[in-house]
């Protein structure tokens, strides 16, 4: 995973646009399950996100990039999962993550609709919840607007961190047009190890019991 992150990052540093796009994949693909739950993607928004005061990236369309992916990647786990209905939820790929379809399921039972709104901010959840919600016919007059304003919100929260880390630098006299991709590089490390870190604590109490 980090030999492609680190190559994503050798590639967009060249072009800001390849930089806009990364992003917003990095949304849309957090947002499909499966993708969702190996994928860093927030950690790779936030650490783009890092070169926005050096003037390298323009906060309007990093935001604007990170919400539209999101939005297109929760929309598209809803639709599927709301033509295709529970069927789904016991086909492959998710068949192949029953723990995760559960959890999302248990979470969607917990809360309701809120619980679209909720899921945006709880990773690996927010890429099952999507089609979990459509696969229990949940109403797309109720999805939409729920999961639109969630990601509204999130969309500022992922770009913020980076944005501060950014700044924090240039104050320490670094500029970041110089040593922009080497923080962006340990934002990555640091969130992608963040990630295996909780991903090895939540398989390891199940590989525990079946032994």
């Amino acid at each position: 995973m980090n030999s492609y992150l680190t190559e994503l990052i050798d590639f967009v540093s060249m072009h800001a646009l390849s930089a806009y796009t990364a992003i917003f994949c990095a949304a849309l693909f957090e947002a499909i399950p499966i993708f969702g739950s190996i994928i860093p993607g927030s950690t790779v928004i936030v650490a783009l996100s890092a070169l926005i005061p050096s003037g390298n990236l323009k906060l309007t369309p990093v935001i604007a990039a990170a919400f539209f992916g999101a939005v297109i990647g929760d929309g598209i786990a809803y639709l599927v999962g709301y033509r295709t209905k529970e069927s789904v939820l016991h086909a492959w790929p998710l068949s192949k993550y029953p723990t995760l379809v559960i959890e999302a399921t248990n979470f969607f039972h917990r809360y309701g609709t809120p619980a679209v709104f909720f899921a945006r901010f709880v990773p690996p959840v927010r890429a099952f919840v999507p089609i979990v919600a459509g696969a229990l016919s949940m109403p797309p007059v109720k999805f939409f607007p729920t999961m639109t304003v969630a990601v509204a919100l999130w969309a500022p929260a992922m770009v913020l961190p980076g944005v501060l880390a950014g700044s924090a630098v240039e104050q320490w006299g670094v500029r970041v047009k110089h040593y922009g991709w080497p923080l962006v590089g340990g934002i990555i490390l640091i969130g992608a190890l963040a990630w295996a870190i909780y991903h090895w604590r939540k398989v390891r109490p199940v590989d525990a019991a079946s032994k």
